[in-house]
């Protein structure tokens, strides 16, 4: 079956309510879509938003790339040699991980659904449900108090918090969210690489009988080596995330000994879900669990995630939240949603639907 027409435009969306990290404040996002149309109708749908910190890509060059002649040639190809067009991406593209992940993506739900099977089933399906964590920005503790009591409620049984401007005031934000939830709720910390190696210290001393499941990138992206100054049972909850990008960077992880005994997969920073499956291998033999992560993203990139993540047996947290805070969408359906655990549907492809 071939592919009848390639589009790509980009979109700019609103956040319901901005968020603060450790190095900046987000209030909207800009999305680039492709669509991939076959001859039969079929309609295979990408996304990408990558943060140009971490991987050196805006949406402007992706969506740049994706309107490119060389995407537009793919118009006439046969979808079922889809692998073999990403390879050719990624030869054009390389190092330009938001580019290759809307590819990637788009290819994979066209491809699936012309088979008739969810893109999870393509490698095999090997959980069904886990819950995901949903985001608190940096913000004073009554504050995040009351926004993780609303997700509660909602639901949510996992919470992640920013932090990494003040570690005395980490300390006191996760020490209220225990007293709070006391063993109800876990905590996952994401630092944004805003300690260096005494604050870290300070924080994981502090918090050891907490309830926290993990810590996210503590440090500069860099300073790995550093991490070698904790003991092993500090770097068991210790999780990669700016310094791993590809299965380059997931090989140099995993080197004994490894600081990072978790890595953060998103497919905006390692090409869409053909790149998270090869870091998902690397760490697999080396023994280190995988949290898939993500940025604001639309359903259709939060999806294909979900997808790639369970098919990975060493899959042990989500943080799949991006598109909750989107003001809209362009799709509905994807993923399936309840009391705070992520399921994916058994349609064919992604499950997308163009609202």
């Amino acid at each position: 079956m071939k592919i009848k027409s390639v589009k790509a435009w980009l979109q700019h969306l609103s956040l319901t309510k901005p968020y603060t990290i450790a190095y900046k404040t987000i209030a909207d996002t800009e999305i680039i879509f492709l669509e991939i149309v076959l001859e039969n109708g079929i309609v295979g749908l990408g996304a990408s938003n990558p943060f140009a910190e971490v991987v050196g890509e805006t949406p402007a060059m992706a969506l740049a790339n994706l309107q490119s002649d060389f995407v537009q040639q793919l118009t006439g190809r046969d979808i079922r040699h889809f692998n073999q067009l990403i390879d050719e991406a990624l030869v054009k593209f390389p190092h330009l991980p938001g580019t290759i992940a809307a590819i990637d993506i788009a290819l994979h739900d066209a491809f699936c659904q012309l088979i008739g099977i969810p893109v999870v089933d393509l490698y095999g399906r090997k959980m069904n449900a886990l819950p995901t964590s949903i985001t608190i920005g940096i913000k004073d503790t009554a504050a995040m108090l009351e926004e993780a009591k609303a997700n509660y409620a909602a639901g949510f049984k996992v919470i992640k918090i920013k932090t990494g401007l003040d570690v005395e005031e980490d300390i006191e934000r996760v020490t209220k969210l225990t007293e709070q939830f006391g063993n109800n709720m876990l905590i996952r910390v994401d630092a944004n690489q805003g300690y260096d190696l005494k604050q870290l210290q300070q924080f994981i001393h502090k918090t050891k009988d907490l309830s926290i499941e993990l810590i996210e990138q503590p440090m500069k992206a860099g300073k790995e080596s550093d991490l070698a100054g904790l003991d092993s049972a500090d770097r068991k909850k210790l999780a990669a995330d700016e310094s791993l990008l590809d299965a380059t960077s997931a090989l140099q992880l995993s080197h004994p000994p490894a600081p990072f005994v978790i890595f953060n997969i998103k497919l905006m920073k390692c090409g869409g879900i053909r790149g998270a499956r090869e870091i998902a291998t690397i760490a697999a033999a080396a023994g280190i669990d995988l949290f898939w992560g993500c940025n604001d993203e639309s359903i259709v990139s939060i999806t294909a995630a979900l997808h790639a993540a369970f098919s990975c047996s060493n899959t042990k947290y989500l943080d799949l939240d991006g598109s909750f805070d989107l003001s809209s969408d362009l799709v509905k359906g994807g993923f399936i949603l309840k009391d705070g655990v992520m399921y994916c549907s058994d349609e064919a492809g992604l499950g997308l639907h163009r609202l």
